[in-house]
């Protein structure tokens, strides 16, 4: 028979049992999740392993996803991105898509078109938005047999879509003065369908991750205001007023969203639509009869700036953007946006800034270069290390 353990005694040891179990928990706890500490970027001239310079398709108003009849062919547009073009495509490709569902958006006055035959579609440009709609094409008229035959002048890695920076972000794309109502409403769709879209091709495969994000403020005003496309497509979102800890800035916002690494992403489509059946043909299209002589009936305009001269859409004009671009830090685990934005990426460190109107050039500027370094190297100083 067991010896009779007191009631206080038991008591005091269950209590000190207790204590040391929750001591315990909270040790392995405080392992597990330190304080999260922020790796500085090395910011330097001598660490630039390339400079790049991309023109992205702005239109004031904001993209074009419209369909417009041209003899007997049914061009549907989808472009004027301005600097969201991956983080828009699946959106605004299904926008596109969606039009054809309109009653005889397809009797174009071909028989190749109606009935019970099978449609062929042309696809103009094989960047983001081409490869997002031709895939978009694929997915809903594959199973009626369709055609998807993508005619481009550039291929990856050649493309506009291979030097952004894959930051998942609808912003610097319209001006809200300007824009309608109309397109306020097909800019939040499109924001939700590309978000959701993203989401679904997480993992290495594709190239897309889910990434820490910073916004550096100096006004605490900003924190206030609901972020590009809605609060709600960006999850863990805290408010940071500790500028020793956050790059030396009184008021950060920080949330979740998604990378995208450029130069993967587009292979990965690319080889999607070449196992759907796709067929693509290396072409320029130096005006509008050249594309009226295409066999395909149903045209996608997915041109971006090349959409200025084809189809004479004056209002729509170049902002450049320059890249530095730093050997790559497999430690670096966030980006931040402020007086210029940081992505870490695989095949390096991004960083950017500028956005210059009706600027077409393409060579790296010096000064630009000087100005980026710059700004990041100050951003880094207010990192506590």
């Amino acid at each position: 028979m067991l010896p009779e353990i007191p009631r206080r005694s038991f008591l005091r040891g269950a209590l000190a049992t207790g204590a040391l179990v929750a001591a315990t928990r909270a040790n392995a706890f405080a392992l597990v999740n330190p304080q999260r500490r922020l790796a500085p970027v090395k910011v330097s001239r001598d660490r630039i392993i390339r400079e790049v310079v991309g023109l992205r398709p702005y239109r004031a108003e904001g993209f074009v996803v419209a369909a417009e009849r041209l003899g007997d062919k049914l061009v549907v547009h989808n472009y004027g991105h301005g600097g969201a073009g991956i983080t828009l495509s699946w959106g605004t490709a299904s926008l596109a898509v969606d039009l054809l569902s309109v009653p005889g958006a397809l009797a174009t006055g071909s028989s190749r078109q109606r009935g019970s035959a099978a449609p062929r579609f042309a696809v103009l440009g094989a960047g983001v938005n081409g490869l997002s709609t031709a895939r978009v094409l694929q997915r809903r008229y594959g199973n009626a047999g369709a055609t998807v035959t993508i005619y481009a002048k550039h291929l990856p890695p050649d493309t506009t879509s291979n030097i952004a920076g894959g930051f998942w972000l609808p912003t610097g794309l319209f001006d809200p003065l300007v824009a309608t109502a109309t397109f306020n409403e097909q800019f939040s769709a499109a924001c939700k369908i590309s978000n959701r879209a993203f989401q679904l091709l997480v993992g290495p495969e594709y190239g897309v991750r889910w990434i820490d994000t910073f916004r550096l403020h100096r006004d605490e005003s900003w924190l206030d205001e609901e972020l590009e496309g809605g609060n709600d497509l960006y999850p863990a979102q805290q408010i940071h007023r500790d500028p020793e800890q956050y790059f030396g800035f009184p008021f950060v916002r920080q949330y979740s969203t998604m990378l995208i690494e450029p130069q993967r992403y587009l292979n990965a489509l690319l080889r999607d639509f070449y196992i759907a059946g796709g067929k693509l043909i290396v072409k320029e299209f130096r005006d509008r009869r050249e594309l009226m002589r295409l066999p395909e009936r149903v045209v996608f305009n997915c041109t971006g700036l090349g959409a200025r001269a084809l189809f004479n859409d004056q209002k729509l004009g170049p902002v450049r953007g320059q890249l530095a671009i730093l050997l790559p830090q497999p430690e670096i685990d966030y980006c931040y946006l402020g007086p210029g934005h940081m992505f870490p990426r695989h095949d390096g460190i991004v960083l950017g800034g500028t956005f210059d109107h009706d600027d077409w050039s393409l060579l790296p500027r010096a000064d630009q270069r000087d100005n980026i370094i710059g700004a990041h190297t100050k951003i880094m100083k207010g990192l506590k290390s």
